[in-house]
């Protein structure tokens, strides 16, 4: 049986490693992606690589806005949304929590909002609020407070919502995250069904008439049989991830189901990747991506500090 604390190590370790597996074949349609046996931190020979200039097994912006978020947790003991903005700026300007201290891939509205936020905007209102600017930015970050969180599922839900301001304010992101982050708890507690209970656990908090309960439904749509196509939409992203999960047999059948998807390949791979980490346990991450993976020195710190909560 998977401990609570293998499912906190898989899910960290399983959103850094779905990124940097996904880097490579980032942009890509489906078509040009190679088959699922040769996806790996280093494409095949020949491949036209995404971000030639960055080493295989490097994480991208997911990853250091994940770390960001998780190390603003553990050292304000609380979501302080300004600590955030101001790390999340640091990132982007100085490399903090970047692998190698390089930033690449930096999402358009997350420039726009950290722009905003150096310009003296308050962190609660500097992420773009029209219903067109509902990237994922905000989504892929979120998993590391659903590991810290000690506080019910609507203080969860609450604070899910209130990251993604800082760089995503429409309501649709903010459910998104909210959403992500009740069934990565569930998933944490072992859950058969975590995506049927976290729905569940939303429509209870948010009762109808309420906006949040209005944007699931008629939003995010997330009982829609479409499928999943691995673009940079955050409800497509949210719904892929949810596709790729109930998929897969393991967490590398779910990260290459992200990555076959083409498209925003490290994204899809680092949303499903921290959820199939927390399902299947450390040990289910295959061990040659978990020695390749580069930074882990930066991780390892806020990793125990995490593990001793």
């Amino acid at each position: 049986m998977t401990t609570r604390r293998e499912r906190i190590e898989g899910g960290l370790w399983g959103l850094l490693i779905g990124d940097a597996l996904g880097v490579p074949y980032e942009f890509r349609p489906p078509e040009r992606i190679p088959e699922r046996a040769l996806i790996e931190f280093e494409p095949p020979p020949g491949y036209s690589r995404a971000h030639a200039q960055v080493p295989p097994g490097t994480w991208s912006d997911d990853g250091a806005q994940a770390l960001c978020l998780l190390a603003s947790l553990q050292d304000k003991g609380r979501l302080d949304l300004e600590d955030l903005g101001r790390r999340l700026v640091n990132w982007h300007e100085r490399g903090y929590l970047a692998v190698d201290s390089e930033v690449f891939d930096v999402g358009i509205q997350t420039a726009q909002a950290l722009q905003n936020v150096r310009a003296g905007v308050p962190a609660l209102k500097a992420g773009p609020s029209g219903e067109r600017e509902n990237g994922n930015g905000s989504l892929m970050r979120v998993l590391p407070l659903a590991l810290w969180h000690a506080g019910n599922d609507q203080a969860l839900a609450r604070d899910a919502m209130l990251q993604s301001r800082v760089t995503h304010g429409h309501m649709r992101s903010q459910v998104c995250c909210a959403l992500y982050c009740l069934w990565a708890r569930r998933l944490l507690e072992g859950a058969a069904s975590a995506w049927t209970d976290a729905l569940a656990t939303f429509r209870d908090l948010y009762p109808e008439g309420m906006e949040q309960r209005t944007e699931l439904e008629n939003g995010v749509q997330p009982e829609s049989p479409e499928r999943g196509k691995g673009s940079g939409y955050v409800v497509d992203c949210l719904l892929s991830a949810r596709d790729c999960v109930a998929a897969g047999r393991s967490y590398e059948d779910v990260v290459k189901g992200a990555i076959a998807l083409g498209r925003d390949t490290d994204t899809t791979a680092a949303v499903a990747g921290g959820l199939a980490g927390l399902q299947y346990g450390l040990d289910g991450i295959p061990e040659r991506w978990r020695r390749a993976l580069r930074g882990q020195d930066l991780v390892e710190p806020m990793l125990q500090k995490l593990l001793a909560r």
